[in-house]
């Protein structure tokens, strides 16, 4: 994004970084694990498949962050558990609940599907991305992140991938939580919550409300300019339910409603100066709701879902007081889907499953300001299909298509292949995908950019196709676990404003790269987790694609102590440089480099009690200044503390 900056890494950062991994890295090099094994990812996951699919059997690049890991290592923003996540790079344009966007292995933010609950939250009004500014991570039960094009079973929007937010379930007795904690820039949060099930378990419940709230610190960086000195503060409520029940056996309704207000102080943005100091307010008002019921025949062997769900997001810019933009965006889903699980022991035992699913999503968006003005909406209707088969409990591999038909833009068709190998007594898993992404055109795409713009109807979907292989091993009955991954991805057809109007782009975007992970267990209450990510990007034109960093790393160094009352946990996140766009003052944009950076966050915890706990940890320890957007400011070392009780 921008133009002064030098074009190499700066050496110190990019060594300071190396050496802390180093250190952390060295016990696994210089102990020999424990046959106890460390905790263990999910062993079931349900975003690769749709169904229920053993992880390995899973031939797709998955990876899960558990509600339990996000609680170690203190985590409040799901965005910063996304950090840590191989193949992804996010990029926030300032402090707290300022816009934060999420790419996976080189795809545009935009081209990012985002599930919380089963719910479609990308939003229409803004090209159909999703803003992780607002989401809190409270009562997270997990995350799973699919990644590679998966557009067959989520349609459009997953070009460069799938992040799936799954929230805690109710049932089982009674359970009540309540934390608070506070600490630097006037930040505090307060959550409740309260889960549990009746009548056997027939109906089951969830509640929780957070609040959330902090002073911050000024958009505009204030590093580079002295002139940048107000805070720019940042407020969230956030509550959401989720209720069950079994009212007949064979039978199970699920409802699930989700609210978040939140209001952000912010800066303004000039060509020329970047992010200047400024009164840019903005509120957000998202609600999200689903009803579900799922029927179980012939022995569970025949599962149908039918769903209904919708979300809004209300979006409300203000400029030293009066409105200045108004963009609201609805989205309606109904959706079908068969799963129909039988077996065959021909020439070798088989188990297969057959998935048809059937959606309609109608999309709407009214766009207020001085660039956009319209009120539109589009439906969609799709048809998809995957199979399944494992073969002698050892071979894996799964098929799938789907159709696009919208009412404004020419339809479209993907696919979907992937394979496993689980090799006997080796421990190790080979796997490999192939498969194709669309991002259908948006409602911004189609009447925005301009007051006088002109549809263009001959725009056509923006189209990717990638495929990986990797391999995932482990070692010591589970004490060590290895995963390596090789990608490439393309994506043509991306769609930007060309004058009064919307246009195709000619030529191909590229990414290929490498991700690696590990954990070991270096001794029963010590473990070692790290990611790493390689990624070479070019647009059309070779150049390097922004805000897509080539090397992201992360590890965390865990320990349990006192027969695991307490908890320490050492975090290190590396982000290579990377590049952005910078404007003159006619807002001719060009290219400048961002510096690397390396954050060092330290935390600890203390169960005083089998109910009460006591927690606080140190952000940023070594007080880096860094930028992840040309311009914007981020938090220096901060300390927060607090306490959780539950019954």
């Amino acid at each position: 994004m921008f133009a002064t900056y030098q074009p190499t890494e700066p050496r110190p950062r990019l060594a300071a970084g190396l050496a802390i991994m180093l250190v952390l890295t060295a016990p696994a090099l210089s102990q020999t694990p424990t046959a106890q094994p460390p905790a263990r990812l999910p062993e079931v996951v349900s975003t690769a498949n749709r169904t229920y699919t053993p992880v390995e059997q899973v031939g797709n690049s998955i990876t899960v962050v558990t509600g339990a890991e996000m609680e170690r290592d203190q985590i409040r923003i799901v965005s910063d558990a996304l950090r840590k996540v191989p193949g992804l790079a996010v990029s926030r344009s300032g402090g707290v609940g300022s816009i934060t966007q999420v790419r996976i292995r080189g795809a545009e933010s935009n081209q990012t599907k985002v599930l919380i609950d089963g719910i479609e939250v990308n939003d229409p009004s803004t090209g159909s991305e999703f803003d992780f500014a607002n989401m809190l991570a409270a009562d997270i039960d997990r995350i799973e992140v699919l990644r590679g094009p998966q557009s067959v079973l989520y349609g459009s929007d997953a070009v460069g991938g799938v992040i799936n937010i799954i929230t805690r379930r109710g049932g089982g007795p009674q359970r009540v939580a309540a934390s608070v904690e506070g600490g630097s820039y006037g930040t505090g949060q307060v959550n409740a919550s309260t889960a549990g099930g009746v009548a056997g378990d027939r109906f089951r419940y969830l509640f929780s409300a957070t609040r959330f709230h902090t002073d911050g610190i000024s958009a505009a960086d204030r590093f580079r300019n002295r002139a940048n000195k107000e805070e720019d503060a940042y407020d969230n409520a956030t509550a959401f339910t989720k209720l069950g029940a079994t009212p007949v056996e064979h039978l199970d309704v699920d409802l699930i409603g989700r609210f978040t207000h939140s209001h952000r102080e912010g800066d303004d943005f000039v060509g020329g100066d970047g992010a200047i100091d400024a009164k840019e307010d903005s509120t957000v008002n998202q609600r999200f709701g689903r009803v579900q019921a799922t029927v179980k025949l012939l022995d569970d062997r025949w599962v149908q879902r039918v769903g209904v769900s919708g979300g809004d997001t209300k979006s409300n810019n203000f400029s030293n007081g009066p409105q200045t933009g108004k963009f609201e965006g609805f989205r309606r889903k109904l959706d079908y889907q068969s799963d129909y699980t039988f077996s065959t022991d021909l020439a070798v035992d088989a188990a297969h499953t057959l998935t048809l699913g059937s959606d309609y999503m109608w999309d709407s968006a009214i766009s207020r300001s001085s660039f956009s003005n319209f009120d539109k909406s589009l439906e969609t209707q799709s048809l998809w299909g995957l199979y399944q088969v494992a073969l002698a409990d050892q071979f894996f591999f799964t098929g799938g298509a789907r159709h696009d038909n919208g009412d404004l833009f020419e339809d479209s068709t993907t696919y979907r292949l992937t394979g496993a190998w689980k090799i006997f007594d080796t421990g190790a898993k080979l796997r490999g995908s192939y498969g194709t992404g669309v991002k259908n055109p948006t409602l911004f795409d189609l009447y925005g950019f301009t007051p006088t713009f002109r549809p263009n109807p001959a725009l056509q979907p923006e189209f990717g196709r990638g495929w990986d292989i990797g391999v995932d091993k482990n070692f010591l009955d589970g004490c060590i676990s290895i995963g390596a991954s090789y990608f490439e991805q393309r994506i043509r057809d991306l769609i930007t404003g060309a004058g009064n109007t919307s246009i195709n782009l000619p030529g191909v975007s590229r990414t290929r790269g490498v991700e690696l992970t590990g954990r070991v267990g270096l001794m029963h209450d010590l473990d070692l987790i790290g990611a790493y990510t390689f990624s070479s990007t070019r647009d059309p034109d070779g150049n390097e694609l922004v805000r897509r960093p080539k090397h992201i790393a992360s590890t965390t160094l865990a320990y349990r102590f006192l027969e695991d009352r307490g908890t320490a946990t050492l975090g290190v996140v590396y982000n290579g440089a990377t590049t952005d766009f910078a404007f003159d003052q006619n807002f001719n944009r060009s290219i400048v480099r961002l510096d690397a950076y390396t954050l060092v966050n330290l935390g600890a915890a203390y169960k005083v009690t089998d109910n009460v706990e006591v927690y606080g940890r140190i952000e940023n320890l070594m007080n880096e200044h860094y930028e992840e957007a040309f311009t914007y400011g981020s938090l220096g070392r901060a300390g927060y503390g607090g306490m959780k009780v539950t019954f």
